[in-house]
């Protein structure tokens, strides 16, 4: 695929990225891939964290990458820009008798005043997803677990139609022509545990700058035209692209794409950008990371005057945060119908 640019309308906070692994008072490597949400006057992020090796060891063929650990961790900050991580981790499902071996990738979605996590878990029998709440980052209840395969879960800050909805990511290799070729889907459940009646929303096929899988990213955010929310989209190129990382070959390109849902029946796409985002361009997205070339949304925080904060995980390394305004990327969907 040809070079991808980032849209005009987004602006990179000048001193990205806002966390990294020397911010994190525990063992850390790479720290990315976050959930962030207003809660009772604080941004909150929750953060995945990869710890075990250094870049160094990979490099010098000591340790691989795939032997990291990981936990998710929490920070809070008073302007969204500047955040201060807890003494430890927040969050780890792993099980004592091996079945569940980690839990990663959180997104953060508040509801009639509680805080739920959607997140990634690996398991001996699949990648499944889950959700779970909580009302102090202290003690967390999971509600539900998908069966295998699904991922990149993210719920709607509230009821639609009586009913709670969440866009989310399968990935049915068997059914797809045994390879990647993943699309966004959406359901809806009465309750928080049970879900069902699920539609496709957005093949990777109408996304013109994606040919391998695309998925959701940060939680939607509710506007007067529909509801706004950012989707990952990636394109592999296994001619040109090799060592693009810390691991042996590295061919993907991850970007941030946009759309506009409809707001009482979001499985409607009102509008949708035909050009990234943002695409990975700036050094700490681009070079001298795990796994480069890959942007990943994981919060949209609407401010009052109409400012969105889109922070996302870059190169699988570390946390940023861009601008833009709430106009200005609603033009972007509805423009390009």
């Amino acid at each position: 695929m040809s070079k991808l640019t980032s849209s005009s309308v987004i602006k990179r906070y000048a001193n990205n990225p806002v966390l990294c692994d020397k911010d994190v008072p525990y063992p850390a490597t790479l720290v990315f891939n976050a959930g962030i949400t207003k809660y009772q006057g604080k941004y909150v992020m929750v953060f995945r964290n990869d710890y075990g090796n250094t870049q160094a060891e990979v490099d010098a063929g000591t340790k691989k990458p795939w032997e990291l650990k990981t936990n998710i961790g929490l920070a809070f900050s008073d302007d969204g820009k500047k955040w201060k991580v807890e003494p430890k981790p927040c969050f780890d499902l792993s099980s004592p008798d091996g079945e569940i071996r980690r839990s990663y990738d959180p997104r953060l979605t508040v509801i009639d005043g509680r805080v739920y996590m959607c997140f990634a878990v690996d398991t001996n029998h699949g990648l499944r997803g889950g959700i779970a709440v909580t009302d102090d980052f202290k003690k967390f209840d999971v509600l539900h677990l998908t069966v295998p395969d699904n991922r990149n879960m993210v719920l709607f800050p509230e009821k639609i139609g009586g009913r709670y909805m969440r866009l989310e990511r399968p990935f049915p290799v068997y059914s797809r022509g045994g390879k990647d070729r993943f699309d966004i889907w959406m359901s809806a459940s009465p309750d928080m545990k049970y879900w069902g009646d699920s539609h496709l929303v957005l093949g990777v096929e109408d996304v013109p700058y994606a040919n391998d899988k695309i998925g959701p990213a940060a939680p939607p955010i509710k506007t007067k035209k529909g509801w706004l929310t950012t989707f990952h989209a990636v394109d592999r190129d296994d001619a040109t692209r090799g060592k693009n990382g810390w691991e042996p070959k590295w061919t993907k390109r991850y970007t941030g794409g946009i759309m506009l849902l409809d707001l009482n029946d979001p499985s409607k796409i009102v509008g949708m950008s035909k050009e990234p985002l943002i695409a990975p361009e700036a050094p700490y997205e681009a070079s001298g990371g795990y796994r480069n070339d890959v942007i990943f949304p994981g919060g949209m925080v609407l401010e009052p005057d109409g400012e969105v904060k889109i922070y996302y995980g870059a190169a699988d390394t570390v946390e940023c945060l861009a601008t833009a305004h709430v106009d200005d990327l609603i033009k972007l969907c509805t423009e390009a119908r």
